[in-house]
């Protein structure tokens, strides 16, 4: 069965008989990883990413965490999900998921994404459905660790406010160097492994698909996003960074203070001891 026959058999194609064909897209990310090494649902599609016809429909396995089912049924995705729960680790639990629909154009020179709409195509084809597959899987990467640094930023919080109305830092350093580990692994995973900003492997054999793919970039605003993480883990690491400085520092001025009030105490012994001798 070839690409363009998904719009055929497609589970969720449009009742009207007047209506396009369409396709529904479901990324779902199951956790921190996915191995896909030596995985055979179907016939395969992809190398990188790793994709398979599977029914009626495709399976794109990507291997930081996420998982693109395009025209299958909802049996058939828990089946699949299911059967991959056991290469995936870090498994989350509720699974990030995003929802797509894919439409076939009346004209075929009008490829475009309406707002908040289907992605008009010209066909089905595995190509397109790869770009489709590789725009919404980072989108919903990205939606994950959108709220992870979110997340840092509330624990952030508390600590630059008290700092800021009472000038004190919180008492526990290693807190703080938590809050950088949990910036450096979202950094990590975002320029690393999902590399939002590179452009997939089909663009290299298929260039004029290229402009496809930017609108796909400009619908869930990848570059936007990208660059606003950035920023927001830019702003957490020289937090984290600033409060780890002040409470260093505090801690140096404790153990000076220490030495010093341990001079004097040795100083008065001995005055002490020589006053003691003379009388």
């Amino acid at each position: 069965m070839n690409a363009d026959q998904l719009a055929v058999n497609a589970p969720a194609a449009s009742p009207r008989p007047d209506a396009a064909p369409t396709l529904r897209i479901r990324a779902v990310m199951l956790g921190e990883r996915i191995n896909p090494s030596g995985l055979e649902l179907g016939a395969p599609v992809s190398s990188t990413p790793a994709a398979f016809r599977v029914h009626a429909g495709l399976a794109v396995i990507f291997r930081y965490g996420v998982v693109v089912l395009i025209g299958l049924l909802p049996s058939e995705e828990k089946v699949l999900i299911d059967s991959l729960k056991s290469r995936v680790t870090g498994e989350f639990s509720p699974f990030e998921e995003e929802i797509a629909q894919a439409q076939l154009c009346k004209d075929e020179s009008a490829e475009a994404i309406q707002p908040g709409g289907p992605i008009c195509l010209a066909k089905f084809s595995d190509d397109r459905l790869l770009l489709i597959a590789d725009a919404l899987a980072k989108s919903t990467s990205l939606a994950r660790d959108e709220r992870r640094v979110a997340a840092v930023f509330d624990v952030i919080e508390p600590f630059a406010r008290k700092l800021a109305e009472q000038g004190r830092t919180p008492p526990r350093r290693r807190s703080i160097l938590q809050l950088i580990g949990n910036a450096l692994l979202v950094q990590q995973r975002v320029a690393g492994r999902v590399a939002v900003a590179e452009k997939p492997d089909v663009l290299w054999e298929k260039p004029e698909l290229d402009r496809l793919y930017a609108r796909l970039e400009d619908e869930y605003e990848l570059k936007e996003r990208l660059d606003t993480l950035e920023r927001k883990l830019t702003a957490v690491s020289e937090t984290a960074n600033a409060l780890t400085d002040i409470i260093d520092t505090q801690r140096s001025l404790r153990l000076e203070i220490a030495v010093v009030v341990l001079i004097v105490i040795e100083v008065a012994i001995g005055c002490f001891q020589i006053w003691s001798g003379t009388h």
